[in-house]
């Protein structure tokens, strides 16, 4: 970014509020349909029932993180697979984010100031995903950070119940 461009930021602050972006980036889950479907209904587990609600009401756009496909748009279609980050090593994880940043640069063109929020498992998000984005100028939002799978699922089912 040019320093004419951040002097401009660091100057009219609030106009940067008309340009930040919300963007959900909810985690994949092994429960999925038996054929194919577009990504969004593809997971068929209460946790991302719970997870896409959510997302749905707090940005503007969102993105499924998948352990095979990696950056997938909701609407997108695909199979049924069964691959997983859970047994993936460390390296793999590692690859796995360092190729899912480049989507994300070619797919969503992040901006500084984009808010990332991410409903994802800690081997999703801790092996260069968080640092990428906030890399890139993003906040980076994990509203169920340290919590285990029976948390989220009441938060969500808190969550929902509040917008009703």
């Amino acid at each position: 970014m040019g320093l004419l461009c951040r002097e401009f930021k660091s100057a009219y602050p609030e106009l940067m509020v008309w340009t930040q972006r919300r963007i959900g980036l909810v985690g994949c889950v092994k429960e999925k349909a038996a054929v194919p479907q577009a990504a969004k209904d593809l997971y068929v587990s209460a946790l991302f029932a719970g997870r896409r609600s959510y997302v749905e009401q707090s940005n503007g756009d969102w993105w499924v993180l998948s352990a095979e496909h990696g950056l997938v748009h909701p609407d997108e279609v695909l199979a049924p697979y069964d691959v997983t980050l859970k047994d993936a090593g460390r390296p793999a994880r590692r690859s796995w984010s360092k190729q899912l940043l480049v989507m994300i640069d070619e797919r969503i063109h992040p901006r500084q100031g984009d808010v990332f929020e991410i409903h994802a498992g800690a081997e999703y998000r801790e092996f260069g995903l968080v640092d990428g984005l906030r890399d890139r100028g993003c906040v980076v939002e994990v509203p169920t950070e340290g919590m285990r799978i029976g948390e989220q699922l009441r938060f969500y089912k808190q969550a929902r119940e509040h917008q009703l």
